[in-house]
């Protein structure tokens, strides 16, 4: 889509997108108008009620759950489709994160809904909600608590203006809470005093952050905060019929509030002014969760922020990856220098590519001798790993063809044109195909170099699997190489079901060239097994 300027000399905008968090109870969507001095203008919003927690946290996924997901996805589709949407930004949260049917989940929704996403960790998610907070509402240098309530997570940020000082994600979102305590209706003083114990066991390290930057106000985000801040705004009078961004309420009128609310039955709450009856079910978790903060931290007032997730991936776009970080690529070794100015020219998936290379140089490492490679072998390994998601910059679809035709095409200096077609097809052999009879090109090749390319691939799609997120949740691999078995342990910064689906799912060539079956395991102990 191309949008030309207007005749009155107002900045046109340069890029249209749509950025969807993909949220435990809801699936929010904005589509915005990007402009050349870094802002960007919300066009349209759609949110789409799912609960994919209906049935637990960290299970699998329900059937209706899965229905209602790729349903809601979509409708998101369409509307950004509607708006011809050049981009869509779409992130998953802790039900996609958790659940052992995640991985099936986000590659249907490739399939069936078109939309590509992202399963982010809660750091992540936490770093890209205090962006959104800090963009939206007026901060100054004082420190403030944001608390983002969500449906499986809470995540918290303290900072001010200029940076964050602590940020973290803590497993308490309203209908995970719900799920696990099943509070009475109406909720019980002994189902507040239990939700009140909880909170105070996993806030810990939240109260030791705050104990070095005190402050007397939180900012709140998200549905479950809204909702709360809209009754009371009701109760008030006070208007939000332009925006409820901003709105501020004390903790005496909280107080005020809670009282009256928290004894109401689910029949009753229906009636209060400003609830969305949709969160009805588990609204009392979220409440007694803000009343335990503002008890907890001496808080005196409370302020909403109108931008969450959905704007944090928004800003992340415009900070990293379309405006680009400074580049310092200046090497010596021609062969490296023209790798990373073909990545430069390509805008490259950084941060997940090295993570890539970094695990598929230390599965080389253990099977180099086993394997027949050498020490050429590993350095060609290196730059098809950096290379492996170019194609991106021609089009999602068939990506990994046209990083072939691109590194194929691109004057790589100092090397061989066999090293160029190994790096080119390593590349190209990273995602779902794997060499075939009608895949000319590769059978012109000498059986050598197409032995080195199936092993070198094997390999990059065992570590493309574990990175499958794109949020490095594997912290450290080790190898272990039996007589008939090859073992990877992985420690993981959260759950491990994706990673683990990826690899396993793009195993079958590792195999193959290894001769071996694969297994794969999670770790706690950074010392692996003996």
């Amino acid at each position: 889509m191309i949008i030309n300027s207007n005749s009155s000399g107002q900045i046109a905008p340069i890029k249209r997108i749509a950025a969807i968090d993909i949220g435990t109870n809801s699936f929010h969507a904005i589509i915005v108008d990007i402009y050349s001095d870094g802002s960007f203008r919300t066009l349209d919003k759609l949110k789409e009620m799912v609960e994919l927690a209906k049935g637990g946290m960290g299970k699998r996924l329900s059937d209706g759950a899965f229905k209602r997901g790729l349903s809601a996805l979509k409708n998101i589709k369409r509307l950004a489709d509607s708006y011809e949407c050049e981009k869509i930004l779409a992130y998953a949260t802790s039900a996609i994160r958790e659940a052992e049917n995640g991985g099936e989940f986000i590659q249907k929704s490739i399939d069936e809904a078109g939309i590509k996403m992202l399963a982010i960790p809660g750091r992540v998610e936490a770093e890209l909600i205090g962006l959104a907070v800090r963009h939206g509402v007026k901060l100054t240098e004082k420190p403030v608590l944001m608390a983002d309530v969500g449906g499986g997570s809470v995540e918290f940020i303290l900072g001010n203006e200029k940076e964050f000082f602590y940020t973290a994600s803590k497993k308490i979102g309203v209908s995970r809470m719900t799920e696990i305590f099943k509070p009475s209706d109406p909720i019980s003083e002994d189902d507040i005093q239990t939700l009140e114990t909880h909170y105070e066991e996993k806030l810990r390290d939240v109260a030791q952050a705050f104990a070095q930057h005190r402050t007397d106000t939180i900012i709140g985000s998200s549905g479950t905060m809204e909702n709360i801040a809209q009754m009371i705004a009701n109760r008030k009078n006070k208007s939000t019929d332009v925006t409820l961004n901003e709105m501020e309420f004390s903790a005496q009128e909280f107080k005020e509030f809670y009282k009256d609310f928290i004894k109401l039955s689910k029949k009753e709450c229906r009636k209060v002014s400003g609830l969305d009856t949709k969160r009805v079910g588990f609204i009392n978790t979220g409440v007694v969760l803000l009343d335990f903060l503002i008890r907890k931290f001496s808080i005196k007032k409370v302020r909403i922020s109108s931008q969450a997730l959905r704007e944090g991936i928004v800003i992340r776009y415009l900070k990293k990856e379309m405006i680009g970080l400074p580049w310092t690529g200046a090497f010596a070794d021609p062969r490296r220098r023209s790798v990373f100015e073909l990545l430069r020219k390509t805008d490259w998936h950084e941060t997940h590519s090295r993570n890539v290379a970094d695990m598929a140089l230390t599965i080389f490492d253990t099977l180099q001798e086993e394997l027949g490679l050498s020490d050429n072998d590993r350095e060609l390994l290196e730059y098809a790993a950096y290379l492996h998601d170019i194609g991106y910059y021609i089009s999602h679809s068939k990506h990994h063809k046209h990083a072939l035709y691109i590194i194929r095409h691109s004057d790589l200096k100092g090397f061989k044109e066999d090293e160029i077609e190994i790096i080119a097809n390593v590349a190209r052999y990273h995602r779902r195909s794997t060499p075939k009879k009608r895949h000319g090109e590769y059978w012109k090749m000498s059986p050598d170099i197409r032995k080195r390319i199936k092993k070198l691939s094997g390999i990059l799609r065992v570590a493309d699997g574990l990175d499958r997120s794109h949020y490095q949740n594997v912290k450290d691999l080790q190898i272990h190489s039996g007589e008939d078995e090859i073992k990877i342990y992985i420690r993981t910064e959260g759950e491990p079901y994706l990673e683990i689906w990826g690899a396993e799912r793009k195993s079958e060539l590792f195999k193959q060239v290894t001769g071996k079956k694969l297994k794969i395991e999670r770790v706690l102990d950074p010392a692996y097994s003996s």
